[in-house]
């Protein structure tokens, strides 16, 4: 008994729904065919309701609702086709008892019994739209109940007089249900094949990025590393080589020979993240620098607290660079300084390449629940010079933002200047933090 309630419950399932089901649209039935299925339901009804008055004795008011009713489940099952099957067999099963009565008082000519021909090509094209969306054990499901209910009213309840429809009504219902479960198995393994093919492609891409990312931090290290090195070394051996140097001349060459450090760091911090999946063993090569051990120092990552010395070796660069700070300032968690810092320098270095004779306003808000980071220029003065770069900086600056779950706006300002503004969430503070002292600008 239990397995009999679990059954019913299965078929319920599949059958007893009203949900919306449309006609997919990688399938070969597309908007064409959507109108020639109209027109066969047209002419569906216009036959059905002929052959149930004339052939069947049936007045207008059964006839028509009957013939509407063929015709109607082939339109209801583009959309949805389990109420278009059941609409179908409702009106089969109405039609046939219908005619049955009339044959039973009248001695009228045979009729095609139970279904009638008009009724089975609808129940046909029902039953093929049905077999191509829902699964095979829901098409098996309804071409069951379909047999059934032919079985009872042909050979239970049965008529007199009549050609019997039930047994190539049936047969047909089983080669439109074989194949349309046949098509939809096939979409269903092409899309499958395009997801594994999808999946395959996405992973030679990645396999091909890991293989670019080591390619590209051999190169900068054997390049790049090497170059930045050698300035370095060069920036601290060239106040011996003059004699009597400036305190300027050394004051350049210390600026230097720091940037070139710093830059070095910076660069083999990149390198530890390109190699991350492949840590690469030391060379043996040295290449450096502030301590003598041959390898870059660790130091930690730049925060907030550097703003000023960017700023003032942007300034150093040539371009002029104000600072504002709002609100209170507080320490923040490290990778949203991070990204605050990072994106600060992007956006000097930015102004820096294509907007000479610009000056630039830099602007750090903080607020209860974000913090702003604003950096705008002016008009260039002249024309940039080419660039070379890929046009990555603003893309790396709104990946970090959203990394964060912030954003990131870039674009004209005020005529010819330019404005990138980032809003980063930060936590509220609470009283407990210390405040950070502004320095001068």
């Amino acid at each position: 008994m239990e397995h009999i309630r679990r059954w019913l419950g299965v078929l319920r399932d599949d059958l007893m729904t009203t949900r919306v089901d449309p006609l997919p649209p990688s399938t070969w039935l597309r908007w064409l065919p959507h109108g020639m299925v109209w027109l066969v339901a047209i002419g569906v009804f216009a036959g059905d309701l002929a052959q149930l008055m004339d052939s069947g004795r049936l007045d207008f008011s059964i006839a028509f609702p009957v013939a509407l009713g063929h015709s109607g489940a082939m339109a209801l099952a583009l959309w949805r086709p389990q109420p278009g099957w059941w609409l179908s067999l409702a009106a089969t099963v109405v039609g046939a008892l219908a005619v049955r009565a009339e044959m039973v008082v009248g001695d009228g000519d045979s009729f095609t019994w139970p279904w009638s021909a008009a009724g089975m090509i609808g129940h046909i094209l029902v039953m093929l739209l049905l077999a191509l969306r829902v699964p095979t054990r829901a098409s098996v499901e309804a071409l069951a109940l379909t047999a059934l209910v032919t079985w009872v009213l042909q050979g239970l309840i049965g008529a007199r007089d009549y050609d019997p429809t039930g047994q190539l009504a049936v047969i047909l219902f089983t080669v439109v249900v074989v194949l349309g479960s046949a098509l939809r198995g096939r979409r269903e393994a092409r899309a499958e094949l395009g997801r594994q093919a999808t999946l395959t492609a996405e992973e030679r891409a990645r396999r091909t990025l890991l293989e670019e990312r080591g390619r590209i931090a051999r190169e900068l290290h054997d390049v790049v590393a090497h170059h930045m090195s050698v300035i370095s070394i060069q920036a601290q051996v060239a106040p011996h080589l003059v004699q009597d140097p400036s305190d300027e001349l050394k004051e350049n060459l210390a600026g230097i020979r720091q940037n070139a450090v710093e830059a070095l760091t910076e660069l083999r911090r990149v390198l530890d993240v390109l190699r991350s999946e492949h840590p690469a063993a030391d060379d043996g090569r040295d290449h450096d620098l502030a301590d003598g051990s041959g390898r870059a120092p660790h130091a930690p990552q730049p925060t907030l607290g550097r703003l000023a010395a960017l700023v003032e070796n942007t300034r150093a660069a040539g371009l002029t660079v104000t600072t504002e700070v709002t609100g209170e300032r507080r320490p923040l968690p490290p990778g949203v300084e991070l990204s605050a810092f990072r994106i600060a320098q992007e956006a000097l270095s930015n102004v820096l390449r294509h907007a000479p004779g610009a000056t630039a306003h830099v602007t750090l808000a903080y607020g209860p629940r974000a913090l702003r980071v604003e950096v705008v220029n002016t008009a260039p003065t002249r024309e940039p010079p080419p660039s070379s770069g890929a046009g990555h900086g603003l893309l790396g600056m709104r990946e970090r933002a959203v990394m964060l779950g912030g954003t990131l706006t870039a674009g004209p300002w005020s005529g010819r200047g330019y404005r990138v503004e980032a809003r980063l969430p930060v936590p509220a503070p609470t009283a407990t933090d210390p405040l950070i002292q502004e320095g001068p600008a």
